[in-house]
């Protein structure tokens, strides 16, 4: 309780001080135009303690997961719209704090110790900055599906096998949805590549199986010629809920199992498949998650996975974690061509123009997304099709991959 005390005192300190920057902003307007803006700031000030009062006393819990969803982005972006503005102040205090120092040691020349109104236009602009950006980003680009192709050159591969189409999806994250129709477009974007092999890298749900339910309908028309392959994520293994009972959480596991085998999709629990394509063999391996960073699992074992695929002419691996790849598979596995993973996102926030990409995803993993090449070994890093946390993207759009295989 203390500590959620403090927390209300925090926020309640933010809005008192971009306040300052409001008022300010304000000041040379008339009395009137001055209560409608200082109205309009608290009005939605106490709107958010409001809502947020309700999300503490659990009120929300029966709301739609669309308001749910609504109630989140605008507690979030109400408060973190105010943090440029505070320090833009701060800066402002400091430079009033430095003049009231030289007018005590100097008190010949009177210097103005009033607050900047140019800082405080600019504390707003900078403010609104991050409001307009991220809100744009769910409105415009949470299911705006991007078409990621390139070909990968693979070391030896049979020319029968050259234009072997892989189309990968990953993390889902069907919890955080709340619309059905663009889902229907994604799916479309998929059949129409005609793909020869289907990959799915994880994370289908955020915390559980009953999550996917409502798509199952959407998604199990992904077709692949030789089959739709899919694998587990961190997130799909229900480790961020407090479940009742062991019992219960083995439960939802059976249902997730269940929810890949209703879409028609082969779930790879450290097992392969062989494809037999054009008089070749195509080993299709999957591994349950594992991960260098210790925050996340290490349930997957390769070498089980692995075994059984040894004579394949062509071997590609899908592991959600990319730090999967320098770990064990580089230095163990040389000849797994062509490993799949998610799980980054691409941070759902950066840059990517041509000739720069930038994200604050590459301080976290070496290999953030796109494609990664080191000796004969490639690495494909999905941005995604979902979202997590915050329901947008900014720079980073949601990915259907299309890898075709050819002969180096």
């Amino acid at each position: 309780m203390v500590r959620l005390f403090i927390f209300l005192g925090i926020l309640l300190c933010i809005d008192l001080y971009a306040f300052q920057a409001v008022r300010s902003w304000g000041s040379p307007y008339s009395p009137g135009t001055r209560r409608i803006i200082n109205g309009v700031y608290w009005g939605v000030s106490v709107v958010a303690y409001a809502l947020l009062a309700l999300s503490i006393l659990d009120v929300t819990e029966g709301w739609s997961k669309g308001a749910q969803t609504f109630l989140r982005v605008f507690l979030f972006l109400n408060w973190l719209s105010k943090l440029p503005i505070v320090l833009i102040l701060g800066i402002d205090d400091l430079r009033r704090l430095v003049t009231a120092i030289m007018n005590w040691v100097s008190p010949v020349t009177e210097r103005d110790l009033s607050r900047s109104r140019f800082m405080s236009t600019l504390a707003l602009i900078a403010g609104g900055v991050p409001l307009t950006t991220l809100t744009y980003g769910i409105v415009r680009n949470a299911y705006r599906y991007r078409r990621f192709a390139m070909d990968v050159p693979v070391e030896g591969l049979p020319a029968a096998l050259d234009g072997l189409k892989v189309v990968q999806i990953s993390d889902m994250h069907s919890g955080s949805w709340t619309q059905k129709e663009p889902l229907k477009e994604a799916v479309k974007m998929i059949n129409a590549e005609q793909p020869d092999i289907v990959c799915f890298t994880g994370d289908i749900v955020n915390n559980e199986a009953t999550e996917m339910l409502p798509y199952i309908d959407i998604f199990k028309a992904v077709k692949g010629k030789y089959g739709v392959y899919s694998i587990l994520g961190n997130h799909d293994y229900a480790d961020y809920v407090q479940w009742p009972s062991e019992a219960a959480k083995q439960e939802n596991m059976e249902l997730l199992y269940d929810v890949h085998r209703q879409l028609g999709w082969d779930l790879l629990r450290d097992e392969n498949r062989t494809l037999e394509v054009n008089g070749h063999r195509v080993g299709v391996i999957g591994v349950e998650n594992w991960s260098a960073a210790m925050r996340f699992p290490k349930k997957g074992d390769l070498d089980k996975a692995y075994r059984g695929s040894e004579d394949c002419d062509c071997k590609i691996l899908l592991s959600h974690d990319p730090t999967h790849w320098d770990a064990q598979v580089r230095p163990n596995y040389p000849d797994i061509d062509l490993t799949l993973s998610g799980h980054t996102h691409g941070f759902q926030f950066g840059v990517e123009i041509p000739g720069f990409r930038w994200s604050p995803a590459q301080y976290i993993y070496k290999q953030w997304a796109g494609l990664y090449k080191q000796g004969r070994q490639h690495l494909y890093v999905n941005r995604g099709l979902g979202f997590l946390g915050y329901p947008g993207r900014v720079g980073i759009l949601p990915e259907i991959t299309v890898l075709t295989l050819k002969t180096a």
